[in-house]
């Protein structure tokens, strides 16, 4: 059977609702993806005082799966051209299932970090690939039903998750959390033996399919987020020429890698030559220019806020693991109404007003924090928490059907590559600069994480973090507003 007639054989065997069952089958393998991201920032206290570790040493817990994530994504379109969707889709979930097990299994630091850059590496291939589906498998007018119902059963990995993933730290230790993901990936493997076609869903460039890999872009792209990182971790407790380096040369990295990206993209390609990772000819579209603005901010702040909340309410209002996670379910339940609603709206009306609201609300959830003392009723502090989160809820199903609407087709899976990369980016420089700044207003207020008791200086030192957040959200809103308006797709000649 040849590549195309599986597809083809897939739809007449499963009807209509075929397109739903793909839905439904990258959705699983989506929410292991994002719980093995996020359930373990529960479990980050608990880690810390199993390895005897500082808080310096121990977000790269977070930041070393957000790293791998970040830069895995722009082999997706490769990876989907090269392999086709089902190879790709099922090695991914393979490498995230062995990195569950090993890092459960693992008494040794540096091995728990290996197994989260496998689980990183595994996760960033995966998530473009629903967005991909979305936009070539349903119509205009579904798409952001589509997207609602994606973003519905996704938001609840991070809103069951923790606190699942909390009592599981407190009945048995940290490990647990690694385990959490084995199941989801069982059943994802599953399906995609069923459901997912073997190979492409008619747009990816059969040049691209004999294409190398550009492993020197992917090298630039790899140096200059881990140099950024390392130089703002190097800000808390180094010497601050080492961090000057480490940021001038993320810097040079990441001007030599778009000039690389500039070259690939505009050159007569062989069979056998490299493909870019990154089209920059997806940024002369002005929608999807802004909104990888907005991804990369909105990334800073979400991803920043899912490593600093639940660290400040177990260290700055000395709540228990468990207790942490059942606070934060009632939001994530919301969340996970507010998702399909707003993906309806999402077909008939501007995302620029949406997903500009969404970041309003955000921002407001961070600003409310300050309001919080340690004699804060807790319903009080969830109420301010689900604020937050119908924020986020008028964003994800918006931002990037929003930003690529407007793509030609032969770009869509370049696009979400990208878009995905961007918005990662943003997190992994999120995650390190909360750490940062919440370790620099600790340092301020004569505050350390590791003495047990806690007091209003240190809520004040979280709160002027939260701070920090909410003007980044603001921030984003400017560039939100230019995403009305629509354009033309991008048309782009194929190479041979």
């Amino acid at each position: 059977m040849t590549q195309s007639t599986a597809l083809e054989a897939l739809q007449i065997q499963y009807g209509p609702r075929y397109r739903w069952l793909l839905l439904l089958t990258v959705m699983i393998g989506t929410v292991a993806s994002i719980m093995s991201s996020t359930i373990i920032n529960v479990a980050v206290p608990d880690m810390s005082r199993y390895f005897v570790l500082g808080q310096d040493r121990m977000q790269w817990v977070s930041s070393g799966f957000m790293v791998a994530m970040t830069i895995s994504m722009l082999t997706t379109p490769w990876l989907l051209s090269r392999f086709g969707y089902r190879k790709t889709y099922s090695g991914a979930i393979w490498l995230l299932f062995v990195g569950g097990i090993a890092g459960g299994l693992s008494s040794n630091f540096d091995l728990v970090l290996v197994a989260r850059v496998a689980e990183g590496l595994a996760s960033g291939v995966v998530q473009p690939i629903p967005a991909i589906i979305i936009l070539r498998a349903f119509a205009a007018d579904e798409q952001g039903r589509a997207s609602g119902f994606f973003g519905m059963g996704v938001v609840l990995a991070p809103a069951i998750g923790p606190s699942i993933g909390g009592l599981l730290v407190d009945w048995f230790s940290w490990r647990a959390t690694f385990f959490m993901v084995v199941p989801f990936c069982i059943a994802s493997l599953y399906m995609a033996r069923r459901f997912i076609p073997v190979a492409h869903m008619g747009q990816e460039s059969s040049s691209e399919s004999k294409a190398n890999l550009d492993w020197f872009g992917l090298l630039l792209a790899t140096t200059a987020t881990l140099c950024l990182l390392n130089g703002l971790v190097t800000l808390q407790n180094g010497p601050i020429t080492k961090s000057a380096v480490l940021l001038c040369v993320s810097l040079v990295s990441l001007l030599s890698f778009v000039k690389w990206q500039h070259r690939l993209s505009h050159v007569h390609r062989g069979l056998h030559q490299q493909a870019p990772l990154m089209n920059l000819a997806l940024f002369g579209h002005r929608q999807f220019a802004m909104g990888s603005i907005v991804s990369f901010i909105y990334g800073t702040a979400l991803f920043g806020s899912t490593y600093l909340l639940p660290v400040y309410l177990q260290m700055g209002l000395g709540m228990s693991a468990s207790y942490v996670g059942t606070l934060m379910m009632p939001a994530g339940l919301v969340l996970a109404i507010t998702i399909p609603i707003v993906g309806r709206l999402a077909d008939k009306r501007p995302t620029h007003i949406l997903v500009s609201i969404g970041l309003t609300m955000l921002a407001l959830g961070f600003g409310l924090m300050v309001t919080v003392g340690l004699q804060t009723a807790v319903w009080i502090i969830a109420l301010w928490v689900i604020v937050g989160r119908i924020g986020l809820g008028f964003i994800l199903p918006s931002l990037n059907l929003g930003s690529m609407r407007g793509l030609s087709k032969n770009l869509i899976a370049q696009g979400s590559s990208v878009i995905s990369f961007v918005r990662m980016v943003g997190g992994a420089f999120g995650v390190s600069l909360s750490a940062l700044v919440l370790e620099w207003r600790l340092e301020t207020h004569g505050q350390l994480l590791s003495h047990p008791n806690t007091n209003p200086d240190r809520l004040t030192a979280f709160n002027e973090s939260f701070l920090m957040l909410a003007g980044l959200c603001a921030l984003a809103i400017v560039a939100a507003w230019q995403l009305r308006g629509t354009s033309r797709p991008i048309k782009t000649r194929e190479v041979d």
